[in-house]
């Protein structure tokens, strides 16, 4: 069935885990304003942009945000034993320009056991950081982890 990734008891407060970075091109840009149905000009008409004071296009802060859920999840740790994603809050800080490299940072602070729900809550830290060191979006998420099966 393939790796398993870590149990709630696995999990470490203050343990910091980095993803692999990924590239922002437009076509992203054109997928996701078609899949979502956001044709916001910020995002899809460059002659616009041009007059703009960010002077070019932008991606919109949830491809953004959706990459890095998906960044995160290629780490590994949550592989068959996530029960559910329970929350999110972010702050969108810069834009993310075309072009532009990302990765993401989380550090897990908080665990919380939940027997009833078969594991336990843990809360990270996500940063999600530029090419130039640069953090463009920040927050937590709370993900509900399976806890070890019995021996």
């Amino acid at each position: 069935m393939g790796p398993i990734g870590l149990y709630f008891e696995d999990i470490e407060i203050g343990r910091v885990m980095e993803t692999r970075g990924r590239t922002i091109t437009e076509a992203d840009l054109v997928q996701f304003a078609a899949l979502t149905g956001d044709y916001n000009p910020m995002h899809t008409n460059a002659e616009y942009m041009k007059t703009h004071p960010m002077g070019q296009r932008v991606a919109h802060g949830m491809l953004t945000l959706s990459y890095a859920v998906g960044q995160i999840y290629q780490l590994g740790f949550m592989e068959r034993t996530v029960l559910a994603f329970r929350g999110l809050e972010m702050k969108f800080s810069l834009p993310v320009f075309i072009g532009d490299t990302l990765h993401s940072e989380l550090t897990i602070t908080e665990k919380k056991e939940a027997r009833r729900l078969g594991g336990g809550t843990i809360v990270a830290e996500v940063r999600i950081i530029n090419q130039d060191g640069k953090t463009v979006q920040s927050g937590s998420m709370t993900l509900i982890l399976a806890s070890k099966p019995a021996e």
